[in-house]
């Protein structure tokens, strides 16, 4: 939908063949030419379309075409597929759209200014730049790198989805989009961390944090993705459970009570840090919006 057709119906006789729809009809904003039997225009509306088309000159018998079905599309969105969308949760309530420039909204952001990860490299305030519609964070060569927490949607349960990329970034720069506990303290250390990238590029995991010690901690989840391009990571999370989803469709969830957070929980983003005594690539990691549903 929303994008130009060209289609050309071909026949041969004397006198020269005039086209026409013999039965059923064209997809709308679709027209065919009897001259030329060219069918073009640009689709208005998503649905299929079946018809048939005859050539015909006075000198019997008549050619017509099999019967044709022409599928149009709904026209994509450019904020992707979002499981926002596909779920019907309703109203955006909180989040930010990036739709201004400098750092990032004091309002909306506590930027980090502290050591990285693990105490490798530092989280600059420096490191975040928004242009007007996307935030940046960047990476240098030497670990100087960001993060920063949500001031809003400070909530025990809720909807959150990200429309987030990366550059083609060096192993060790992880992105990360996660669900940090309010005031920083969780007894069972909670952490819903529903995308985050590690030394393998190629792929994007989930891990739910549920426990402080012991062998059993948390559960996880991975799925191939080329962070370069968008995409939309998004989590959900009620009394009955945590479900992740990528681009509308859901690759994780975990609906044992006892690994529910207890406390309430807010987004963060951050490239995170992880040398390992190689020369480290300037990396970036950029989002698009962050969005907020009950």
């Amino acid at each position: 939908m929303g994008t130009a057709y060209s289609y050309t119906f071909a026949a041969s006789g004397n006198p020269a063949p005039s086209f026409s729809v013999v039965s059923g009809s064209l997809p709308a904003g679709l027209s065919l030419d009897a001259g030329t039997g060219v069918l073009s225009g640009t689709p208005t509306s998503a649905g299929s379309s079946t018809f048939t088309v005859a050539a015909t000159n006075g000198v019997s018998p008549d050619a017509v075409t099999p019967l044709i079905t022409i599928n149009v599309e709904p026209e994509p969105s450019p904020d992707g597929t979002q499981a926002a969308v596909v779920f019907g949760w309703g109203p955006v309530v909180a989040g930010d759209e990036f739709s201004y420039t400098g750092a990032p909204d004091p309002l909306k952001w506590g930027v980090y200014n502290s050591p990285g990860h693990a105490g490798n490299g530092i989280r600059s305030p420096g490191a975040w730049s928004v242009d007007g519609s996307i935030v940046t964070v960047s990476g240098d060569s030497a670990g100087t790198t960001g993060g920063m927490s949500a001031k809003f949607a400070q909530q025990k349960y809720g909807r959150w989805e990200t429309r987030m990329r990366t550059s083609a970034r060096d192993p060790k720069y992880h992105p990360v989009l996660i669900l940090w506990p309010n005031n920083n303290t969780s007894p069972n250390c909670a952490e819903i961390d529903y995308a985050e990238g590690t030394t393998d590029t190629s792929r994007i995991k989930f891990f739910l944090h549920y426990a402080c010690t012991g062998s059993s901690f948390q559960t996880q989840a991975f799925q191939p993705v080329d962070t370069t391009q968008w995409h939309n990571y998004a989590v959900q999370w009620t009394p009955a459970g945590i479900t992740g989803y990528i681009d509308g469709v859901q690759w994780f969830t975990d609906t044992d009570p006892a690994h529910q957070p207890t406390v309430g929980m807010h987004q963060t983003i951050q490239l995170d840090w992880f040398p390992d005594g190689t020369a480290t690539q300037p990396s970036q990691m950029q989002v698009d919006w962050v969005r907020v549903y009950n």
